[in-house]
């Protein structure tokens, strides 16, 4: 598998792929490989720690050494290529895609990452609120009012909120808040949690929230689908909606669980 930077060098990608998370996820999509190992071992020496496939380190993609800070945060690793078949399959593996696109991607360029988490908090889902029927207007105040109270709270500045699709400008302060506050978080693997969080949940304050333990990663993942299963309960839902959304939430709690495992930021 060609190493990204090689890709970048000789001008073979696509807009799209400057971007470092984008770039990490494409380089990941190839076809499922048989499972070659029958041993999962973790390895360490109490600041690094690796996975290891009979005896062998991971590495990732791009070809890396797959390191991880803490032993818990292997041990997530570890338990997805324990639990795999005769097949590899990486949809099944949310921790590893995480610890790769943060390794190879990530870690090359945070800034651009930390930048697009500003951008969704620029035009958050908790500012966007319904203007009809009442019932749906309460259940969005319920569940994004508390988030929004903390980020205030946390980040000392007021959060402007629209009706409906209209666009609000968010003040410059409130947006430089939310730039300090993500600052101090740009180590890799935090980062990439963070973003996949916000992405998800089209909300980087439920994503800061989670990580800062002021909310819970069930009722974030709620609070994001408030609208969404509004318009199930009218409507009801399709299977392959149905599906789409339980992968989307296997990939959150991925990201949760990687969070919690390498503790909290300083």
């Amino acid at each position: 598998m060609r190493d990204i930077l090689n890709d970048l060098d000789h001008g073979r990608h696509h807009p799209s792929d400057l971007d470092p998370m984008r770039r990490a996820q494409k380089h990941m999509q190839t076809p499922r490989p048989k499972r070659f190992y029958t041993r999962v071992e973790v390895e360490g020496d109490g600041g690094t720690f690796r996975v290891l496939l009979d005896g062998r380190a991971v590495r990732t993609p791009a070809k890396a050494e797959l390191l991880l800070p803490t032993e818990r945060a292997a041990q997530l690793v570890a338990q997805e290529y324990e639990a795999q078949g005769e097949y590899i399959d990486p949809i099944t593996m949310p921790v590893t895609r995480l610890v790769n696109t943060a390794i190879d991607g990530v870690a090359s360029d945070p800034q651009a990452v930390a930048e697009d988490i500003l951008r969704y908090a620029s035009s958050d889902l908790l500012c966007y609120r319904a203007d009809s029927p009442e019932r749906l207007i309460a259940l969005e105040a319920e569940a994004w009012d508390p988030v929004l109270e903390w980020a205030e709270g946390e980040l000392g500045v007021r959060f402007m909120l629209a009706e409906g699709v209209m666009h609000v400008e968010q003040p410059r302060a409130t947006i430089a808040a939310v730039g300090a506050y993500v600052r101090p978080r740009r180590e890799p693997l935090r980062l990439a949690a963070l973003h996949v969080m916000t992405t998800l949940t089209g909300s980087a304050l439920l994503a800061l929230a989670v990580e800062a333990g002021a909310v819970d990663a069930d009722t974030a993942w709620k609070a994001a689908h408030v609208d969404e299963d509004w318009n199930i309960a009218q409507w009801g839902e399709d299977a392959e909606a149905a599906d789409r959304r339980a992968a989307r939430k296997r990939d959150m709690m991925g990201a949760v669980a990687l969070l919690e495992a390498i503790g909290a930021s300083e």
